[in-house]
């Protein structure tokens, strides 16, 4: 199995910047794609951005318009979600995810493992 443990949510004003970090350990090998996802109180988990593991194919939603950057470090194993210029409508639970084989890749099914969220909070 795959294990994610992630970091760098806390509570920020708007136009702030933050980078969430997500370790992963385990059957690393089995990734093929890592991807960040968002749940905001009362409202259905949204796609945010997602990278392949090997190659430099990235995917974004429209909703970030530009702001946010998906990165990754192979030598430590993690992904980085770079967020810049927040807004309240960015606050949620963030999760990171792996996917396992070739999918959609923003179509939550296919991740098979999950991270245990981290809060970000926005004020305005």
């Amino acid at each position: 199995q795959v294990q994610l443990v992630e970091s760098g949510g806390g509570l920020v004003q708007a136009g702030a910047s933050l980078r969430l970090s997500c370790a992963t350990s385990g059957r690393t090998i089995s990734v093929y794609r890592m991807g960040w996802f968002r749940q905001a109180s009362g409202k259905e988990r949204e796609f945010v951005a997602a990278i392949d593991w090997r190659g430099d194919s990235t995917y974004y939603a429209d909703s970030e318009k530009g702001r946010f950057t998906i990165s990754r470090d192979n030598a430590k194993n993690t992904v980085y979600l770079q967020m810049n210029n927040l807004e309240r409508e960015d606050t949620a639970v963030y999760y990171c995810a792996a996917q396992t084989s070739s999918g959609t890749y923003w179509y939550t099914p296919n991740y098979a493992y999950w991270g245990q969220g981290t809060q970000v909070t926005v004020s305005s």
